[in-house]
């Protein structure tokens, strides 16, 4: 059984840039602090991915110690964000779709004006 979190998630940030997977929660944690200037212990999650982005790693600190998960995809990859800013945030019905392997950022996306029903 898994205990749920002591506090509420602040949210999901990605991470744009791949990183070696062979990171663990030391790595990852100072690359978010050198790299991206944000605190692992901030109340939020931080997904990473490789070159590619089959993998993805979640960073989560709980108030009480940090966890780290990994998921792989066994066909595709994720949909990532391109370069631009350092970090994305998520909504979570966003989240949902990236870790499932959908296109979340089209999940959301307005139907074309010209499309009738």
């Amino acid at each position: 059984m898994i205990a749920p979190l002591s506090r509420p998630l602040a949210g999901v940030w990605l991470a744009i840039e791949p990183v070696d997977m062979r990171l663990g929660i030391d790595g990852l944690s100072a690359r978010l602090q050198n790299s991206l200037g944000r605190s692992p212990c901030d109340g939020s999650a931080y997904a990473f991915t490789n070159r590619k982005r089959s993998r993805l790693k979640l960073l989560l600190w709980d108030g009480a110690g940090v966890w780290l998960s990994q998921r792989r995809l066994h066909r595709g990859s994720f949909t990532w964000p391109q370069a631009g800013d350092p970090v994305c945030a998520l909504t979570a019905a966003q989240w949902r779709w990236l870790i499932a392997g959908v296109d979340w950022q089209r999940r959301d996306a307005p139907a074309p004006a010209h499309w009738q029903v």
